[in-house]
């Protein structure tokens, strides 16, 4: 025979269940998230958006918390290794858990995988072939596509690698490397002259890098292959480093002038988006 739960005196079990939804609402929000989980995971983002340390009042006013309660929930999330205060200035920080978590994170991402909705989505906007690739020394080697439904269209193998100074996705990730890793790049790279349209010259490459970061994506007119072009943008790692690119290329006769115009922030985009969900940061325009 089952117990019944024994209630305090001069409580019925309607009242009591009562209270016990209205505790649950009050820990509760409409959408079912656990209320405290929230405020400590928005503590938690927005420690990780200070550089150094942040004082709790400074860091209850920006997740809109009473420090009283801020205060509570950053001693918990200290007490699990996430954050941590130091005694010397009382500031607060992301702790060593932390960063534990966020390196699991970028260790069991599948770019590939993850990046693929992204580039359907791009070539049913756009009516044109994708590419995902990364760099690969002085190439850029495709490791994605979702091919258009134009019977004029590009098609590459996967794992083939083009010069990166000749393409719109090996461009943009040349654009975004840090600037001693460009320029040893650019010393001992072969810059093969591959039509009448390649750029050669480190001097205008570097020209046209400063120009890619400045409208955030890049353009090949021809560079390549004659009768194509490909507009592409970066995708940009935790470091603010490129993971890889994007891009959707085409022949001349539908890629025009203005519609390059239209589709390279369309790209830009994209990569962005893509960035957002692998853990990446975009670094800020010039």
């Amino acid at each position: 025979m089952s117990r019944q739960p024994r209630l305090p005196p001069n409580v019925t079990p309607s009242a009591a269940a009562s209270s016990s939804r209205e505790r649950r609402s009050a820990t509760t929000h409409a959408s079912g998230g656990v209320q405290s989980l929230t405020r400590g995971l928005t503590l938690l983002e927005k420690l990780s958006d200070t550089e150094g340390g942040i004082t709790l009042t400074e860091l209850s006013m920006r997740a809109a918390l009473p420090p009283s309660t801020a205060h509570r929930l950053l001693n918990t999330l200290a007490d699990l290794g996430f954050v941590y205060q130091s005694r010397e200035s009382g500031l607060w920080y992301v702790g060593l858990k932390t960063y534990r978590v966020g390196c699991a994170f970028i260790s069991n991402r599948d770019f590939v995988g993850d990046s693929h909705p992204y580039l359907r989505r791009l070539m049913e906007a756009s009516g044109e072939t994708v590419n995902l690739s990364i760099l690969d020394g002085s190439f850029a080697c495709f490791i994605g596509q979702v091919q258009c439904h134009e019977v004029m269209r590009m098609l590459v193998r996967l794992g083939s690698r083009i010069p990166a100074h000749a393409s719109g996705s090996g461009k943009a990730m040349l654009a975004a490397l840090p600037e001693e890793e460009l320029t040893a790049l650019l010393r001992t790279a072969d810059l093969v002259q591959l039509t009448a349209k390649t750029i050669t010259d480190p001097a205008r490459l570097r020209q046209q890098f400063a120009t890619i970061r400045a409208r955030g994506y890049s353009y090949d007119d021809q560079e390549n292959a004659m009768g194509l072009r490909c507009v592409a943008a970066a995708i940009y790692d935790e470091f603010a480093e490129p993971l890889g690119a994007i891009s959707l290329a085409g022949p001349i006769a539908r890629l025009t002038d203005d519609r390059i115009l239209k589709l390279g922030p369309l790209v830009a985009q994209t990569a962005r988006e893509i960035t957002e969900r692998m853990g990446g940061m975009v670094p800020p325009t010039p």
